[in-house]
């Protein structure tokens, strides 16, 4: 989700977007591991086994999922989790040469992979609402739109899609969209404050309410006020050949998420409390793990009508446009797509329950 630090990981997309965008030619072993109650090997025998990747050390993002762990819930309903910790192959690689069932992912990384011919869908939005913002540090009285960053300089990831986006909104916010680029290799608002870059796209809801806390607050742009396509920052993803084979497990499965997030969006400091307790030694900083949790609870997990992990074909498709526009997506020969993809198999909604 958010910039790598200097002494440890925090969860930002952009950090791993080039990371994702094509498959590893090989794969390296992954052993997979399980927080919370691990049942006995008497109780596993009766057990479905599924696994799933993270996309980063244990954050907010992952909720629902340690809460259904943390609490029972996969074992009562007869599934063995195996959480599969982010290593040095992305998720999607992961899902798409069938070494893991499910994953942590986003948009943008399941757009490229499936371009390229990958086997991945997406099967949960666990993110309604675009989770990144263009941010600049709150006393910046001279910056109050995105019009206003043309000429500045913008830290980032290299990522290739961050570009085209940030020239997209500073033009339709009345810009030019001229700006240079440095990489960024602390956390954004500590850039920002140091004098290193004017802008950054951090996550509000880690990164932005982190700087908050230590005393240098942002002042966010949403990229949707700017004429940008709402995207999925983070989803959970399978693979066609699981999803086939395995279609009743991949239900269960998805119900127990969702009642995970419900529990989330209905009790967030509890929710937090039991994802503390299933990562004690990454999750520290306990303040920003409660904040985190009631902003995603209040504006994040869920659509406009209350509904949990559900997805559009609208939202799919404006995005892949838009990449396709900016030249950004490759076949699986690395060779520019000429045609825009219909986005309409990359995603379902059909292995959720039936009150999604």
């Amino acid at each position: 989700m958010n910039p790598i630090e200097p002494t440890r990981r925090t969860p930002h997309r952009t950090a791993r977007f080039a990371f994702a965008l094509t498959a590893a030619g090989a794969l390296l072993t992954v052993s997979a591991c399980s927080s919370g109650t691990t049942a006995s090997q008497a109780d596993t025998k009766a057990l479905a086994e599924v696994s799933i990747a993270l996309d980063w050390t244990p954050n907010t993002n992952h909720t629902g999922i340690y809460v259904a762990q943390q609490l029972g819930w996969f074992k009562n309903a007869g599934i063995d989790l195996k959480i599969l910790p982010y290593g040095s192959t992305s998720p999607e690689t992961l899902i798409a040469n069938h070494k893991a069932d499910f994953g942590i992912s986003y948009q943008e990384g399941i757009t490229a992979a499936r371009s390229a011919g990958q086997d991945i869908t997406s099967v949960y939005a666990v993110t309604q609402k675009t989770n990144v913002t263009i941010a600049v540090s709150a006393d910046r009285d001279d910056i109050t739109s995105p019009k206003d960053l043309d000429g500045k300089t913008y830290a980032g990831f290299g990522a290739a899609y961050e570009k085209p986006l940030l020239q997209s909104v500073i033009k339709n916010a009345g810009g030019k969209g001229k700006f240079t680029s440095v990489a960024l290799n602390t956390a954004a608002y500590t850039a920002l404050y140091a004098g290193k870059a004017d802008f950054a796209m951090p996550m509000p809801t880690w990164e932005g309410l982190e700087a908050k806390l230590t005393g240098k607050p942002l002042k966010d742009f949403q990229l949707t006020d700017y004429g940008f396509p709402q995207i999925y920052s983070t989803l959970i993803a399978s693979s066609d050949q699981y999803l086939k084979a395995n279609g009743p497990t991949a239900k269960k499965f998805l119900a127990i998420v969702e009642r995970g997030y419900a529990y989330a969006v209905k009790n967030p400091s509890k929710a937090a409390d039991l994802l503390i307790k299933a990562n004690k030694s990454v999750l520290t900083n306990t303040k920003l793990v409660h904040e985190s949790e009631q902003m995603l609870a209040d504006s994040y997990y869920r659509t406009t009508d209350g509904s949990l992990g559900t997805q559009s074909a609208e939202r799919w498709q404006a995005f892949a446009d838009f990449e396709y526009k900016s030249k950004l997506l490759s076949d699986a020969n690395g060779k520019k797509l000429t045609s825009a993809p219909d986005t309409s198999s990359w995603f379902t909604n059909d292995y959720l329950p039936e009150s999604s």
